[in-house]
């Protein structure tokens, strides 16, 4: 009786990756919420680097614009170039994701004024930017484990999830 290939990750020899993937997922998410929200950044009142938010914004638009470029490289088959820009994309919301953990060390919450003009926006733009956030890691996380251990039936697959909400997320 031929045997019939399992999609069950548990059985594929994915499921301890994806595993770690999610528990490492689980905790950087934890970690950079206690940072943020429950750990006093030092006193630097006399210190501002005003530059990371800036260069944030910057890390993140890189990382947009090479993960569109390589959507345009994967549509034309051109895997290489395609691999090369997905890299880049990763190596540049890393660096987003360093120096938003630098600012956020060194100056803690930044509160939005409760008498805003647009408070009633930008708040829930901030939770639905913070849940995809939180929804993106493990899924770009896993896409690239698939891609990296050659299993790209399984990348296209994952792909096709991470990059609506990568998207999103950017």
């Amino acid at each position: 009786m031929p045997s019939v290939a399992s999609s069950s990750p548990l059985k594929s020899g994915t499921g301890p990756a994806i595993a770690t993937i999610v528990a490492v997922s689980i905790a950087a998410t934890l970690s950079l919420f206690w940072l943020i929200y429950l750990h006093p950044a030092p006193d630097m009142s006399n210190v501002r680097f005003a530059f990371l938010p800036p260069l944030n914004a910057v890390m993140n638009g890189l990382s947009a614009t090479a993960l569109l470029i390589g959507f345009i490289f994967i549509r034309s088959r051109r895997i290489a170039a395609h691999r090369t820009s997905m890299i880049t994309a990763f190596v540049f919301s890393t660096l987003f994701l360093v120096g938003y953990i630098l600012h956020h060390a060194l100056h803690g919450d930044v509160h939005y004024p409760s008498n805003a003009a647009y408070r009633a926006v930008y708040l829930p733009l901030l939770a639905s930017h913070i849940l995809l956030a939180v929804i993106a890691l493990p899924m770009v996380l896993v896409t690239f484990f698939f891609s990296l251990s050659g299993r790209f039936p399984k990348h296209r697959l994952a792909a096709r999830w991470s990059f609506r909400y990568g998207c999103m997320f950017q």
